[in-house]
């Protein structure tokens, strides 16, 4: 496998470089650039398999890489290297896009390497990428049902249902989706965006599509879709809170 490394940093550059010799035995790297320029005139010399490519650097930012070249174009692979805050963190993974975060951990390295021997990443995933860490919450995600990922608008999500390691994603338009993330992994990622919130053991909620709130048989939402979701006792002076902010 063919790679290039692109990183502003030469101490950086130098050590991937040493991770990869040591750990990926497969991976030659055939190009060390310090900026996004040299990077696309390298990728064009070398053709590579794989793009270890550094998010923040002077004049452009990694993420544009993908704007230098036709879609026809783009038969590598990318790992982004990067010490972004949390949220991007979150961004990358509901965009099934794999990152390293620096200092990089040799086995993870490893692992994001193998992981792309296995499956081709699409340029839907980018594009979904790119939107989300350049706005306040996810417009998009990403996410894994059997062998297929599934890309959910998260503005059509009205409820999602924890059934163990899965959950269940269910959208205004009817549609429901068994995706293999747990009801934590969504909390993680979606519930820093004030339409959503997790209101019971079980539940996920967008509150954009709450219509009223009962306090009957111990308190429950109602939803656009006519559906009736049971809310935690502790949970319903933070709802009502949320339906304030969101519905103002």
């Amino acid at each position: 496998m063919k790679a290039i490394i692109i990183d502003d940093e030469k101490r950086a550059r130098v050590s991937l470089n040493l991770l990869i010799q040591e750990y990926c035995p497969n991976v030659e790297i055939v190009a060390e650039c310090e900026n996004l320029p040299e990077g696309v005139k390298a990728i064009r010399k070398y053709n590579p398999d794989l793009v270890l490519l550094d998010i923040e650097m002077p004049g452009h930012s990694g993420l544009e890489l993908l704007d230098f070249f036709d879609e026809n174009d783009i038969n590598f692979s990318i790992i982004f290297t990067t010490a972004y805050n949390e949220y991007a963190l979150q961004a990358f993974k509901f965009s099934a896009i794999d990152y390293l975060l620096k200092p990089i951990n040799p086995e993870q390295l490893a692992d994001a390497i193998t992981r792309l021997e296995k499956q081709k990443q699409k340029l839907e995933n980018f594009k979904i990428l790119k939107e989300n860490i350049q706005q306040e919450s996810l417009s998009k995600i990403a996410v894994p049902s059997g062998n297929t990922l599934i890309f959910l608008d998260t503005t059509k999500i009205a409820h999602i249902k924890g059934e163990g390691a899965y959950s269940e994603v269910f959208c205004i338009t009817g549609t429901k989706n068994l995706v293999s993330r747990n009801l934590k992994n969504f909390e993680d990622i979606l519930c820093s965006d004030k339409r959503f919130m997790r209101v019971h053991k079980s539940y996920i909620v967008n509150f954009e599509q709450v219509v009223a709130y009962n306090k009957s048989d111990g308190g429950s939402l109602e939803l656009s879709t006519g559906v009736h979701i049971p809310v935690s006792p502790d949970r319903v002076q933070l709802i009502l809170e949320q339906i304030q902010i969101v519905k103002r």
